[in-house]
């Protein structure tokens, strides 16, 4: 028999027992949309990560000022990262794109009768958008000039503009920060909230000159953190190495000594969680497999049960002519025909559960929402699964009926 023939005569034994066939169906049904469904939220978990951390910036290097210690003493945290520790950086350091100082401040923004407390208030360099791979919304962001006059200017994020200047067009307007007045020179482009809830465009930049000079009043040059750009993620490694021997050499540290900085890296942050994430997927999918085997066991038993009830019609089809191969073919088709079925209805339901659930989640929580990710590869790993647990759990129960004896299946009653 060809397999056409053997597939027609395989389906009209199953459309026999419907209620059977479809029950033994659902175990297949629940372990593929469980194993769909755990995967494809597993990768949403992931991809979330991925993009919070892609937000903060491209290829991101952040430098802190390290606590001293001094006879064993932990000491508190020193100001020793400046200004030129970060043009260095650029200029010295070839897998460095670019660089921005921060000095970070707090205060109240004034304009006309409203007023409003940004989440943010930092002063930054010209190249703060290159390294945080942000855009300009609207006019422009302040110049290399502007960052050596310490110039009276800011630029905005949204949520600022809405509360402050609410239909008006920000740009050109004049808001006041401690009394002193800023023009706005730009609005930035939205982008919302970040994994833990806060609000990303609640935020003033201004030039750290600024901040330091006229806001804090201080005449030192040094800044409460660095933040540097990779030329690419392949660099990511390379960029770090060069920062730190710049600043071993800069700050002067010896040999065994403690350094005055720390140097962090991302990329390393957003790996860790991705492997954390991974192993997560993984056990969730292993876990939600088992049901898949126990779907395998069920073809199995109810494949035992049909060789069993068909006994006499394998004796008649072997007395006709059919071969062993073909029995063997015909029980074969039988079980993995129930486990394909089971396997593209488990994908339909488990790519609606992952939609299901993840858009549960976002109704549930405040912060960043979870991207809806189907993940077509553990679809298709998930058929071709139920394909072989067909064809290993139908396996003995074929071999069963191509093995009877004709004269004795003839008898059976």
């Amino acid at each position: 028999m060809g397999l056409l023939l053997t597939t027609r005569i395989a389906l009209r034994a199953l459309a026999k027992n419907k209620l059977r066939a479809g029950l033994t169906v659902l175990g297949v049904v629940i372990g593929i949309a469980a194993v769909t469904t755990m995967v494809s939220i597993g990768q949403s978990a992931g991809q979330l990560v991925q993009d919070q951390f892609q937000a903060l910036g491209t290829n991101v290097i952040v430098i802190f000022p390290e606590r001293r210690r001094h006879s064993g003493v932990r000491q508190g945290r020193t100001h020793t990262l400046t200004a030129a520790d970060a043009q260095a950086m650029v200029d010295e350091c070839p897998a460095v794109l670019a660089a921005s100082p921060l000095v970070f401040t707090t205060s109240q923004v004034i304009y006309g009768n409203a007023n409003w407390n940004p989440d943010e208030m930092v002063g930054v360099g010209a190249d703060y958008l290159t390294v945080r791979n942000w855009q300009i919304r609207y006019g422009g962001f302040f110049t290399t000039r502007d960052v050596q006059a310490a110039a009276k200017v800011c630029v905005v994020g949204q949520t600022v503009v809405a509360k402050l200047f609410q239909t008006s067009n920000p740009l050109g307007k004049k808001v006041r920060i401690r009394n002193i007045p800023l023009r706005v020179v730009g609005v930035l482009e939205m982008k919302g909230v970040n994994i833990v809830g806060d609000d990303q465009d609640n935020l003033v930049l201004l030039p750290y000159t600024t901040v330091r000079k006229r806001l804090h009043g201080s005449g030192f040059d040094d800044v409460h953190a660095v933040m540097a750009s990779a030329r690419s993620p392949n660099q990511m490694v390379e960029a770090e190495d060069q920062i730190n021997q710049l600043l071993y050499e800069r700050h002067r540290v010896h040999p065994g000594e403690a350094a005055d900085f720390r140097v962090r890296n991302t990329t390393e942050i957003a790996n860790i969680l991705a492997v954390i994430t991974g192993t997560l997927t993984l056990m969730l999918a292993s876990i939600a497999g088992i049901s898949l085997l126990v779907g395998g066991v069920g073809i199995m038993n109810i494949m035992l049960v049909s060789v069993t009830e068909r006994t006499r019609e394998i004796g008649i089809r072997m007395a006709v002519g059919a071969r062993p191969r073909d029995i063997l073919r015909q029980f074969l088709v039988e079980a993995v025909l129930l486990s394909m079925l089971g396997g593209v209805v488990g994908i339909a339901l488990g790519v609606g559960a992952s939609s299901a659930l993840t858009a549960l989640i976002n109704s549930l929580t405040t912060g960043t929402e979870w991207p809806v990710v189907i993940s077509l590869s553990a679809a298709g790993i998930a058929l071709l699964f139920a394909t072989a647990v067909g064809v290993f759990f139908g396996f003995y129960p074929a071999r069963r009926a191509s093995r009877l004896d004709p004269i004795e299946a003839l008898r059976y009653e």
